[in-house]
């Protein structure tokens, strides 16, 4: 089989809920030894959040496959003598314990430094390890609220809205692949390891994009447009003769396409929609004219002109349409593992396609303790739980 680039990097992965655990399922999937390393009671609130296929909990399926799960009591002392063993053959440990948790069970960055200098070392809160709310708990729909995304999503007339899947906590856990994979190579130059510390705010933040660069460079606050957009028209969802279809003109040249689509060629030279600034000061009556025009054929009708005039658009799908698609089904997304207890699992594969780099689904999502025989002695209590 072909090698994998992080076959030989061991991960301790001491981390719950969405953020940090599908950021290592990420480095997982490009081999690394991922060991969860959980509590005998079981910490990770996700095992018992429904929906449920054979007992196992859909959304913790969806972040933790190609992982090890052992039980440790990091409370306890032997437990705890057990870890930092483990920690001597580790490279990674990543952990989104609240500040300070870690810490206080003599497991912090400078505890486990001295006991292997080289490891690398991330931590994910949803604030930060410094600033007034360094202690405090931030959950995904919070760090929504506070970056200010919520204030920007959502429709006109309506209150602000959260986006429909966790968005802070999956691009934290990109940030997760990230930097590890940045502290890996930096090892490689220096030999020496190193202390990542992820916050929630401050990613959201950072992906606010042409949202904050409108305010901090221009004083520009953005609103709220539902599926509208602050910049450019048309860029929105029209309704078709059977349902809604997303169409994104974004520049005069498509926008001479568009009404040559739509047998309006004379909008093109018309003062009131000839640039783009144009358009937005008159997008309402520009958006009118198109709505009724729009809806007097089918989505697929109007895709097939989209195409054709190489515009920008796509049905508004639910869950079941996107995951149906012929270009889903044409990239091979959909993968299947089978786990000896809980039998097969459907998950989305990881997107990166690579030339000649391997990405290997070998294991399902462990069930609680599954490998501690595998990692600890056959006397240790904790593999008994």
């Amino acid at each position: 089989m072909m090698k994998q680039p992080l076959e030989d990097v061991r991960i301790l992965d001491l981390s719950r809920v969405y953020a940090a655990p599908a950021g290592s399922m990420i480095l997982a999937d490009l081999g690394a030894e991922v060991i969860r390393v959980e509590h005998p009671n079981g910490m990770d609130s996700t095992r018992d959040w429904g929906p449920f296929t054979n007992d196992q909990s859909t959304y913790y399926l969806c972040a933790n496959r190609n992982k090890k799960s052992i039980i440790l009591n990091l409370k306890e002392e032997n437990d705890r003598q057990v870890f930092k063993e483990l920690l001597l053959d580790a490279d990674i440990i990543l952990e989104n314990f609240k500040t300070g948790d870690m810490e206080r069970m003599g497991l912090g960055y400078e505890d486990c430094k001295k006991i292997n200098p080289r490891i690398i070392y991330c931590s994910v809160t949803g604030f930060g390890h410094t600033g007034p709310l360094a202690t405090e708990p931030g959950f995904d729909p919070v760090i929504q609220a506070m970056s200010g995304l919520m204030d920007v999503t959502g429709a006109i007339d309506g209150d602000p809205t959260k986006v429909g899947i966790p968005i802070a906590d999956i691009l934290t856990s990109h940030y997760v692949a990230i930097s590890i994979l940045a502290a890996l190579r930096m090892r490689d130059i220096t030999n020496e390891g190193q202390c990542i510390d992820l916050s929630l705010l401050d990613v959201q933040i950072s992906n606010l994009a042409n949202v904050a660069s409108s305010y901090l460079n221009g004083g520009t606050i953005s609103k709220r447009l539902g599926n509208s957009h602050n910049n450019v028209a048309p860029y929105q969802v029209f309704q078709c003769s059977d349902g809604p279809l997303m169409v994104c003109v974004g520049n005069d040249r498509q926008f001479e396409k568009f009404c040559k689509m739509i047998d309006r060629e004379q909008w093109a030279q018309d003062e009131r929609f000839k640039t783009n600034t144009k358009r937005k000061e008159n997008e309402r009556e520009l958006v009118e004219k198109i709505a009724e025009i729009l809806l007097q054929k089918t989505r697929d009708e109007w895709i097939e002109q989209l195409q054709n005039f190489k515009i920008p658009g796509g049905r508004v799908n639910t869950i079941a349409e996107a995951l149906e698609q012929p270009q889903l089904v044409a990239r091979d997304m959909i993968g299947e593992i089978e786990h000896p207890q809980y039998g097969k699992v459907k998950f989305i594969k990881n997107p990166m396609q690579f030339s000649g780099l391997n990405i290997d689904y070998k294991l399902a999502p462990p069930i609680l303790g599954e490998h501690t025989n595998q990692f600890l002695p056959l006397t240790s209590e904790s593999k008994n739980g």
